[in-house]
């Protein structure tokens, strides 16, 4: 793995918990909004700067490229955000209950997701992957990580005790959703670079958007420079670094705006036809082979079979997609199929009851969570798992380094 220290941008110390924000893609405009109202200094205002323009707004347009850019500036000239004095690499940990991770956040080259050393499990979407080329192209940096794994390494986890141990932390606080995040400043880097340049390859756990939109800039940027060197600031992007056995992975379930014209009674009945198919008290799995659905005020439990031995078929999204959200809702291609929808599991199978009882959705699909073994076993074979497979927490915070180019 090509991995180096970068100058980045980072905030103010007084300024860490107001600039810090969740990642663009797990809130939509209204959530966004409500986050940072009242609060200019929260980097959504960059990375959804839809919401500092009026409500009927096209998101992709070039006024909220052009706010972003704007608003970007201004966390700069205010001083809120800040240039390093020396290239760096940090690492941040982050603790939800008793769940503790410790990643290295470093600057990767766009030769090693071309060439597949960072290895992707899913496609991305073309409009939220345009998205992302534009605003990074506008801002020329790079607002929030990407997360990526990799098998845990003896090496690197005592070089990272070493820091955290005999150090202190530059920032540390709490978010509002009780997730603490701790960051050490590594300058220049240590050893890190030469114990990553041995790992043969690294996962996406959450960026594909954000990894191939750095692909493309980079590109780009290659072609209308004539002294291209390969070096340059635009041939790296943001990353950070955990260990595959730190990792807490969570369901992403799905639901769907209609039953594709077929009433309760008839979808409950074409269901049965293709599924072992009981009524259940809740809506959790108990395991791989199961799905729970809620509809007209009901779990039910799905219980798979024949399910085989294909890594990408046999996983459970991929046979919800097969055996029911394709051939029965009609929904052809998740990836750009508007009726369907993606809600992470940190919301719990509540957020699913709510949106069907509140009309948003007519039936709710509640996942087991894929492990990270085998979401690694399908990158390895060159397979793509269905989108919105995985769901990892806690999320990042994005706005504590920028990279800029």
């Amino acid at each position: 793995m090509l991995i180096k220290a970068f100058s980045g941008l980072i905030p103010e110390p007084d300024k860490v918990e107001s600039v810090a924000a969740v990642p663009y893609d797990v809130v939509n405009r209204d959530e966004a909004a409500i986050l940072a109202e009242g609060n200019p200094e929260s980097l959504l205002n960059v990375s959804r700067a839809e919401i500092t323009l009026p409500s009927t707004a096209d998101p992709y347009s070039d006024e909220v490229y052009l706010r972003a850019k704007n608003n970007f500036e201004d966390l700069q000239a205010k001083n809120v955000l800040k240039r390093e004095s020396e290239p760096c690499m940090y690492l941040y940990r982050q603790i939800m209950g008793d769940h503790s991770q410790t990643g290295l956040v470093a600057v990767s080259h766009i030769d090693d997701y071309r060439d597949g050393a960072i290895l992707k499990h899913e496609k991305t979407r073309p409009v939220k992957e345009n998205d992302r080329t534009t605003l990074a192209m506008t801002l020329r940096a790079h607002l929030g990580p990407v997360f990526l794994t990799y098998r845990s390494n003896l090496g690197i986890d005592h070089s990272v005790k070493q820091v955290t141990e005999q150090s202190n932390p530059h920032f540390k606080f709490t978010a509002e959703d009780g997730v603490e995040h701790i960051i050490w400043r590594v300058p220049g880097g240590r050893n890190f670079q030469e114990l990553f340049s041995a790992l043969p390859s690294a996962y996406i756990a959450d960026g594909h958007h954000r990894s191939a939109s750095a692909a493309r800039v980079g590109a780009e940027l290659r072609e209308q420079n004539e002294s291209h060197t390969g070096e340059e600031d635009y041939n790296w992007f943001l990353t950070v670094f955990f260990p595959d056995d730190q990792l807490s992975v969570l369901p992403y379930n799905r639901t769907v705006t209609d039953l594709n014209g077929y009433s309760d009674y008839e979808f409950i009945e074409r269901i049965k036809s293709l599924v072992s198919l009981n009524e259940a008290d809740d809506g959790e799995p108990a395991g791989v082979g199961e799905t729970r659905m809620f509809l007209s005020g009901r779990w039910y439990s799905l219980i798979w079979d024949q399910i085989g031995n294909d890594p990408v078929n046999s996983l459970d999204v991929s046979i919800l997609q097969d055996r029911i959200l394709d051939p029965v809702l009609g929904v052809k291609d998740p990836r750009t199929d508007n009726r369907i929808d993606f809600i992470g599991g940190i919301r719990g199978t509540q957020e699913l009851v709510r949106r069907v009882e509140g009309g948003s959705a007519a039936v709710a699909f509640s996942m087991y969570p894929v492990d990270v073994s085998q979401l690694m076993s399908i990158a390895d074979s060159g397979e793509i798992m269905p989108p919105k497979s995985t769901w990892f927490e806690p999320k990042l915070r994005s706005g504590l380094f920028i990279h800029t180019f």
